[in-house]
């Protein structure tokens, strides 16, 4: 194996791993909570995860801007400007939690109302959220502190943090679910506790000095603090295309399929946000590799980590979405689903999965553009994919084509965001990469 290969390897195995036990949470609480409490129950937590993913969106912002900057300045020396970074990051990582922990606990039923909770999923997707909010700051610290961790020469550790992190998971969602019978609230407990007990793992490598990075004292910079919210503002709008896609697919659903549709794309949103963690994973582990080699303006380096990231990302998203084409039945049935939703979530599977490949293919570009310094190109595309093409086409395309296309929207506008992202590729390499000091 070369050299490039091993350390794509030693960065993008655990990078998806984590991402993969991260989403795993949700998909783990959906199996516990659609066998122990029904599907109604499901579709509750379902309305309630553009809550969750809209929180792991802004974590990601200040995760990957403060990543992005501390890789490239760690490619050009400076080490004590690395440091710097990554003190203000999780400083914005933790007012983030805390303000998670005031709105989704002070204000739990009009964030309900806004995901468009009512009648007999109202009760219980208030329940998910207050519980889940309730460990929002363990979450998000968590969640920057691995994402350093692996930029800090530890992938390792991140890996046994999620490892450790998703047993636990398993085991406190059967308890609280089952034996416990706290229905959604319990799903929500069992995660929260699993990411405090993350939390204290991954403080290891900071609190016995395994690497560069040490959490300490700083002087605050406003301007840095910008930069990081810059930097990482790609990477969250990319991630608030779940939500936006959920939300916009849970009311189109609704007004064509009624209960049924809204239950079966329950089902497909769990494996679906699985799948992305996947695509993120290979996209954030090869961040780093993108802004070091950038750091030290190694071009060839660069275009090798662009090629391996693209091919790591659809093979891995092909990989997932033949699962799910091959055995529909097998994997509904793990949520608890009656006859009727299986069969009608089989027949519709494909018609949603297939986009997955595409969307690799476009969140690694982004990846690219922002580990490279192209914060605008990465911006632009990000809002083009996850605030308007995917509410354009999922609204208005079974208005004019009629609802038998509502399952192909998703594959449909990362089609088009492809489009836009090879355009924008192109005219900003027209003249070769640019390099610049951070």
């Amino acid at each position: 194996m070369s050299s490039r290969n091993k350390i794509i390897l030693q960065n993008v195995a655990p990078a998806i791993l984590a991402n993969a036990c991260v989403f795993l949470f949700s998909v783990v609480d959906g199996i516990f909570v659609g066998q122990g409490a029904g599907m109604q129950a499901l579709g509750a937590v379902n309305i309630a995860l553009p809550f969750v993913l809209i929180v792991q969106a802004l974590n990601a912002m200040a995760s990957i801007g403060g990543v992005t900057i501390t890789a490239i300045r760690f490619g050009s020396g400076d080490k004590e400007g690395a440091q710097n970074a990554f003190m203000h990051a999780v400083t914005i990582n933790f007012l983030v939690g805390c303000l998670v922990v005031l709105i989704g606990c002070g204000l739990t039923a009009p964030v309900c109302q806004l995901l468009g909770a009512t009648g007999n999923y109202f009760e219980l997707a208030k329940d998910y959220v207050f519980w889940w909010a309730l460990f929002a700051v363990a979450n998000s610290v968590s969640l920057n502190l691995q994402s350093f961790c692996r930029n800090d020469g530890d992938p390792g550790l991140v890996a046994i943090t999620n490892v450790v992190v998703t047993v636990l998971n398993i085991f406190l969602d059967w308890l609280f679910v089952f034996p416990l019978q706290k229905g959604v609230a319990g799903a929500a407990v069992a995660t929260g506790i699993s990411q405090v007990v993350g939390l204290l793992v991954i403080l290891t490598h900071f609190v016995f000095k395994k690497g560069e990075l040490r959490i300490k004292k700083y002087k605050p910079q406003v301007k840095l603090y910008c930069k990081i919210v810059l930097r990482g503002l790609p990477e969250a709008i990319a991630q608030f295309s779940t939500p936006v896609t959920t939300f916009c697919m849970n009311r189109t659903l609704m007004a064509n399929y009624g209960e049924i549709g809204i239950n079966a794309f329950s089902v497909i949103s769990y494996l679906s946000s699985f799948t992305m963690s996947v695509f993120f994973g290979a996209s954030e582990g090869m961040q780093p590799l993108f802004g070091q080699a950038y750091g030290a303006k190694q071009g060839e380096d660069l275009k090798y980590y662009y090629r391996a990231g693209q091919i790591i990302s659809v093979v891995g998203s092909a990989i997932c979405v033949a699962i799910y084409i091959i055995f529909p039945h097998a994997l509904c049935g793990l949520f608890g689903a009656d006859a009727e939703t299986i069969d009608f979530t089989a027949i519709h599977m494909w018609e949603y999965c297939w986009g997955f490949i595409i969307g690799s293919i476009n969140t690694m570009i982004s990846a690219y553009f922002y580990s490279t310094k192209r914060s605008g190109q990465a911006i632009a595309l990000n809002i083009v994919r996850s605030l308007v093409m995917n509410s354009i086409v999922i609204t208005f395309v079974p208005m004019i084509l009629g609802k038998a296309v509502v399952w192909h929207t998703f594959g449909i506008y990362e089609i088009f965001v492809l489009i836009v992202a090879m355009t924008l590729k192109k005219f900003s390499e027209k003249n070769g990469i640019t390099y610049s000091a951070d």
